[in-house]
């Protein structure tokens, strides 16, 4: 039973590295600052960024470890959320390009 948990597990944070990815990548085409870096191939964890605003950022970690959301405004802790709360977070920062909110025109004129 444990072996079988600990497959769905890697299957979960593997398919969830793939999704932070496409979701970088998506929000780049919108004109947002994304980024989302993976160490090595097995796709076991990920660092995902995205700046919604001018010292507005957004850090979303994943790993066997678990699942963290950080956002920050100048540097400052806003809010931390782990797990399935974080998880939800990043199901609204989506809405963002499902929706096709904009970004700002100070953090368009700051890319240029």
């Amino acid at each position: 039973m444990f072996t079988r948990l600990a497959e769905q597990h890697r299957q979960f944070v593997k398919d969830l590295v793939m999704d932070l990815q496409a979701l970088a990548i998506s929000l780049e085409n919108k004109g947002y600052m994304a980024s989302c870096y993976t160490c090595g191939g097995q796709m076991n964890s990920a660092n995902f960024m995205v700046s919604l605003a001018d010292s507005h950022l957004i850090r979303f970690l994943v790993s066997d470890y678990g699942i963290t959301w950080t956002e920050m405004r100048d540097d400052r802790e806003l809010m931390k959320l782990e797990g399935g709360e974080a998880i939800a977070q990043l199901q609204e920062l989506a809405n963002l390009v499902k929706y096709q909110v904009q970004p700002s025109e100070q953090q368009v004129a700051a890319m240029a």
